[in-house]
């Protein structure tokens, strides 16, 4: 009987030890209910998380036009969960530069960069890695087939989307852009203004290309009749692709920064995203510093004289690490993170310019971000986008689809500035089948007892916000406080701090102030993160859509067993 006993409990424990390994729920949070309903929808007809994304993916990139799609790219950061431990990889389907870019791509015969060039029209798209993406992730990680988890994107597209708030305050910010390109003002505004509230936006052309990548995978859009019509109507409009370019393209698999941090393992992007090396530099810095109170003025003052010295190395030393050298590791070292902290006037403010000179530059802020588990802990965290919103209010004509404008985030001119104000340097300058320097940070902790999955939008604050919501996370807050918190930022240049307007108290910001630091008001609509929890002890998952924007998170049991 003693024997007997014993193996039924060795059974018993076998079975406890598994039912914590894996969650036996999942759930998503997206920027957009259909997204989210698309992403449900692929889970419960049997498809993995990977599945999942593949749907979320491309269902965003019809129902966002503004912000994701098949003329873009993004990152995506991948856990394979399993009893022996997660598996963690990065997906980098970022866009490159065209063969036929180089550094005088936007200047005139005078020397000069030209500005309009580089943000409207094609000249201004790299090649699009997101269709790539999609392929590769069917491949080599999801359980059914591309056609089957592209099935609800094409179904979006077929049968239209209603037109939000968001979309209408993001058209309005790209309207004259998109009045100049006639497919893009067919498909997206209505008597060449912004369609009102609760329109239905149908793409029909969308859905077939979609169904031919479905069909034909990659060659469904970087060979054949999708192929055909993206580089007539990019060369008939003035831009560089060929097909050399779309012969080209390859998403790369990469390993992902990690560090050790406040009881975690960070698992975040790395290069040609800034966003891992600049976790790894603030978080790890922070530890170093002397205790303060979470949302007080001191740590404030830690928090933003950390962002101002990562962004400066962003700014100097960061850009495509397959085309120049960079020192990750010891950017990601803690060693180097606490000389950064040991910098820090504990009472001042340290103006950017005593850190060294640079040019400032930006990129792009509307992009789409979504974070999902499946039952057995396989997980995605997911940035994509096509910088500006509706990207360079392009579309190639029979396609639906719209280009994006990514090569703005490269350093046009190395000395001058792009569409908003980051700095750069040589090591972000355009060269060809480059993949321009990105803030987009989809973020994983780990340890023992918790997963934490999170990013969002919002071009250079991306890394800034990732920061803060991972800071609630480990702080043991609820994941509804991770994305809706209020946020600031500081990226070096311009020198100040940007906080939306319900940050600080009065008094808080007079004693920022006090210390050198310039304040400046952001507003309210700041980001659209989407997270999501898993407590492993508790056996419970939590996710949240960030009340700024009009995504939904939803957790549910899986209708269907494996």
């Amino acid at each position: 009987m003693i024997p007997r006993l014993s193996v039924l409990l060795g059974l018993l424990l076998a079975c406890a030890v598994q039912a914590a390994s894996i969650p036996g729920q999942q759930a998503v949070a997206t920027a957009h209910p259909l997204a989210t309903a698309a992403a449900h929808r692929i889970l419960d007809e049997g498809g993995n998380a990977f599945d999942a994304a593949i749907a979320a993916a491309a269902t965003l990139g019809v129902v966002e036009p503004y912000g994701s799609g098949l003329g873009g790219g993004g990152f995506f950061l991948l856990r394979q969960g399993g009893n022996e431990g997660a598996r963690y990889r990065f997906i980098d389907a970022r866009e490159t530069a065209p063969l036929k870019a180089g550094r005088d791509l936007y200047r005139d015969a005078a020397e000069e960069v030209q500005r309009d060039p580089a943000i409207n029209g094609p000249l201004a798209a790299g090649i699009p890695g997101l269709p790539a993406a999609l392929v590769h992730l069917a491949d080599e990680y999801g359980q059914l087939t591309l056609k089957q988890s592209l099935a609800p994107a094409i179904q979006a597209a077929e049968q239209g989307f209603a037109v939000s708030s968001r979309y209408r305050a993001l058209g309005s910010f790209r309207l004259e852009a998109m009045r100049r390109d006639a497919e893009t003002s067919r498909l997206f505004l209505r008597d060449n203004d912004i369609p009102a509230e609760g329109t239905l936006i149908k793409q029909p052309e969308l859905a077939q290309t979609l169904r031919l990548l479905a069909d034909q995978g990659r060659d469904g859009f970087y060979r054949g009749q999708v192929a055909e019509r993206l580089l007539t109507g990019v060369q008939e409009a003035g831009g560089v692709w060929q097909q050399a370019d779309l012969d080209a393209y390859k998403i790369i698999e990469r390993e992902p920064i990690r560090f050790a941090s406040h009881g975690y393992e960070v698992i975040s992007a790395p290069l040609p995203s800034a966003g891992g090396i600049a976790l790894a530099g603030i978080m790890q810095g922070l530890e170093s510093l002397p205790p303060s109170k979470t949302g007080s003025v001191q740590w404030t003052h830690h928090l933003v004289e950390m962002m101002r010295r990562t962004y400066h190395d962003r700014a100097a030393l960061l850009g495509d690490s397959d085309f120049i050298e960079v020192p990750v590791a010891r950017l990601v070292s803690a060693s180097y993170a606490r000389k950064l902290a040991a910098s820090i006037d504990p009472d001042h403010a340290t103006p950017s310019t005593a850190l060294g000179q640079t040019r400032p530059f930006n990129e792009g802020t509307n992009t789409t971000h979504f974070s999902l588990i499946d039952r057995n802990g396989n997980a995605v965290a997911a940035t994509l986008s096509i910088n500006l919103p509706f990207g360079a209010a392009f579309t190639v004509p029979g396609t639906g689809v719209v280009l994006n404008n990514e090569m703005d985030d490269f350093a046009a001119d190395p000395a001058g500035e792009n569409a908003y104000s980051l700095a750069g340097s040589e090591a972000n300058a355009i060269s060809p089948g480059k993949r321009p320097l990105s803030s987009m940070t989809p973020t994983m902790l780990e340890n023992d007892q918790h997963l934490a999955v999170l990013g969002t939008p919002g071009g250079s604050r991306i890394i800034t916000m990732v920061l803060l919501g991972a800071l609630e996370a480990v702080d043991g807050q609820p994941v509804e406080r991770w994305v809706s918190r209020p946020r600031f930022h500081h990226q070096y240049l311009p020198d100040r701090i940007q906080a939306e307007d319900a940050t600080f108290s009065g008094e808080q910001t007079a004693a920022l102030r006090a210390m050198g630091h310039k304040v400046e008001l952001a507003g309210r609509d700041y980001g659209d993160m989407q997270a999501l929890s898993w407590d492993k002890k508790k056996g419970e998952i939590s996710a949240a859509s960030d009340p700024r924007g009009v995504g939904e998170a939803l957790v549910t049991a899986p209708q269907k067993a494996d």
